[in-house]
């Protein structure tokens, strides 16, 4: 039996050499560019799809989550698998840091550890109040809904008081089955965007900056958003870098999304520490650091 050090894993969508759509192709180079970042240093690498029924588990000794970009839709598969996968390999991040990150109630973790982030309130399965009960005594101007466990903007909705209306049918839908929150709608995303941080090993590598399209709020490339090289300053870096000290156990690799909140101030959007995207393309040197917080963190 082959035995590898690492498996990267993607999703099932992505296992062509070669694709004709650039989203595709720009996921299957990212992950070469790691997986030969991760051989110059020694280690034997293999990439597959997570949910790989022929893949033998216990024959590889990581797996390193890359672009499992569909288990937030098939949770209810994905997380039996995940379970069970941790008794055959260990996990890059740590299973304990993907079990934290996969649910966004992490974000009271950070807020009591002094890190901020935009106000939310969490709202649990099974809630009997309808949306406009939940938000009535927030006093805020505008609202963003979405669920606690979610990627790629699923099922994120912004909205004020008079429009909740709208969203009562779909909300009570999703409540009846998984945690939600409701956040502050940071309006100087519309303006500034929000910045994604790449920080390995605990330190930073390099940021994108995201923007919307002309009358959108999500920033991501899947609704039309546009990204660029972003040159932080050392009061960013700093944010961001306490941020990723603040999880527990230290990760491997994470994506730190940072917006400017209403006042003004930093706060975090979101921190990836399974499937991020990290943008590897857009600077020649970020794999191999990736690859060298990997190699640090198997050495230990």
């Amino acid at each position: 039996m082959t035995r590898f050090d690492v498996t990267i894993l993607t999703d099932h969508r992505y296992l062509e050499d070669q694709y004709a759509d650039v989203y595709a192709q720009n996921v299957l180079d990212e992950d070469n560019l790691l997986k030969e970042a991760l051989e110059r240093l020694g280690y034997s690498v293999h990439r597959t799809n997570w949910d790989d029924a022929n893949f033998d588990w216990s024959s590889t000794d990581y797996i390193f989550f890359r672009t499992t970009w569909d288990y937030f839709d098939r949770y209810e598969e994905f997380a039996p698998w995940l379970e069970d996968v941790c008794t055959k390999t260990k996990l890059i991040n740590p299973k304990e840091l993907i079990y934290w990150s996969l649910d966004k109630h992490y974000l009271s973790d950070l807020d009591l550890a002094g890190v901020r982030i935009p106000n939310t309130v969490f709202i649990e399965p099974n809630d009997s109040r309808s949306l406009s009960e939940v938000i009535e005594p927030l006093n805020w101007d505008e609202f963003i809904l979405k669920p606690a466990i979610s990627g790629a903007a699923r099922h994120t909705y912004r909205f004020t008081k008079d429009e909740a209306s709208k969203h009562e049918a779909i909300f009570s839908e999703l409540i009846a089955k998984e945690s939600m929150l409701i956040q502050e709608f940071q309006t100087q995303i519309l303006t500034k965007g929000e910045v994604a941080f790449m920080v390995f090993g605990g330190k930073f590598s390099h940021a994108v900056l995201k923007k919307a399209k002309a009358g959108d709020f999500r920033v991501q490339d899947d609704f039309g958003g546009t990204i660029e090289i972003y040159h932080p300053n050392k009061e960013e870096i700093a944010f961001v870098e306490k941020a990723f000290a603040a999880c527990d156990p230290v990760p491997v690799y994470a994506r730190i999304d940072v917006i400017w909140d209403n006042d003004d101030e930093l706060c975090i959007g979101e921190i990836e520490l399974i499937e991020p995207e990290l943008w590897f393309r857009l600077d020649e040197q970020s794999a191999d650091r990736c690859a060298l917080a990997t190699q640090s963190y198997l050495n230990q």
